[in-house]
């Protein structure tokens, strides 16, 4: 593998996602030694809590806790996430130049609560699942040779949308809750009062999907 080649990138649309959607799973792959990395889409700005510098350390903490070889940021706009044209092709090019084996997304189709509804995760999905393929064009006007990333897998899936497979991060799970827990502005905030239910929320859900094993 060269030095530009990854296993697996997480892709996600705000500081955290990644760590709350497939925290774990980075995790569990590092300890087998494979080589992970995250792209962000946006710097968050728009959050409740804390303020892009704020978030953009809390990133870095999450990422290093998750064992991480990259943590790359693009700025599109909290809120103002949008899949255009433009917008593929910054991915793609990232695409090209890290060449990962897989990759990680949002559920771009929808779907009910917080983290299934957000726009930003919808457009970061339909414009990951879009660069993927405008990356293999010969005559993208975007640095790098073309490349096909061999698989994409999403996270974030919608209640009533039954995954095709679920990870076992029983061993990593102390592990994934603190990188969750690195995002303190979001997470430990006690001006947000929903955020103190979030764990339990979080540890419920996971028990779930492992209960699907």
């Amino acid at each position: 593998m060269s030095s530009s080649e990854f296993d697996l990138i997480a892709i996600g649309a705000h500081p955290d996602d990644v760590e709350v959607g497939c925290g774990g799973v980075l995790i569990k792959l590092a300890e087998f030694g494979a080589r992970t990395g995250i792209i962000y889409l946006t710097r968050g700005e728009m959050g409740t809590g804390g303020d892009t510098k704020v978030r953009a350390a809390e990133a870095e903490k999450g990422a290093a806790i998750m064992r991480t070889e990259l943590l790359d940021r693009l700025d599109l706009g909290d809120t103002k996430l949008v899949d255009t044209p433009e917008h593929r092709g910054m991915v793609a090019e990232l695409l090209r130049r890290y060449r990962p084996k897989v990759l990680l997304a949002p559920w771009p189709r929808g779907g009910t609560g917080m983290r299934q509804s957000h726009a930003d995760h919808l457009a970061c999905g339909q414009i990951v699942l879009n660069a993927r393929y405008y990356a293999t064009f010969g005559k993208l006007e975007a640095p790098g040779e073309p490349y096909q990333v061999p698989a994409l897998f999403h996270y974030f899936l919608p209640a009533d949308e039954a995954p095709t497979f679920v990870v076992d991060i029983s061993e990593q799970f102390e592990g994934w809750l603190a990188a969750l827990k690195a995002h303190r502005s979001q997470f430990l905030n006690p001006d947000k009062p929903l955020a103190r239910d979030y764990f339990w929320h979080l540890e419920t859900m996971a028990r779930w999907y492992g209960s699907l094993i």
